[in-house]
């Protein structure tokens, strides 16, 4: 059984402060089953960002899996804030969490899964 997106998105955002960086819902989505999109902040304000996994990539315990999005690569921060705007007039129950990290880690740990 997989949990609600808003109970992953709450235990993530304590993760990601817990280990002493900042995270904020930026968009909230629906509770239940909205998607969720992880954007990514360095320190020189480049980001990344990490989207749902597509099928075959799922967990088999019904947790989430992620994948990086734009190619991976690390793009001046209002490249991600546009695709996340077409995901968003795609999909109008996602969720957009904002992580900064010095280096950019996105703080998925086994959650992000190579495409």
């Amino acid at each position: 059984m997989r949990i609600t997106s808003e109970l992953w998105v709450k235990a993530f955002l304590r993760r990601v402060m817990a280990d002493g960086h900042f995270a904020a819902v930026v968009r909230h989505g629906d509770n239940t089953a909205g998607a969720i999109f992880v954007k990514v902040i360095r320190r020189d304000r480049m980001a990344r960002v990490f989207g749902p996994a597509h099928a075959g990539f799922e967990t088999t315990d019904g947790g989430r899996a992620f994948v990086a999005l734009l190619d991976g690569a690390a793009v001046d921060e209002a490249q991600v804030d546009d695709a996340l705007a077409r995901e968003q007039r795609f999909d109008s129950d996602l969720w957009v969490i904002e992580v900064e990290t010095p280096d950019g880690d996105p703080m998925l740990g086994d959650e992000l899964k190579l495409a």
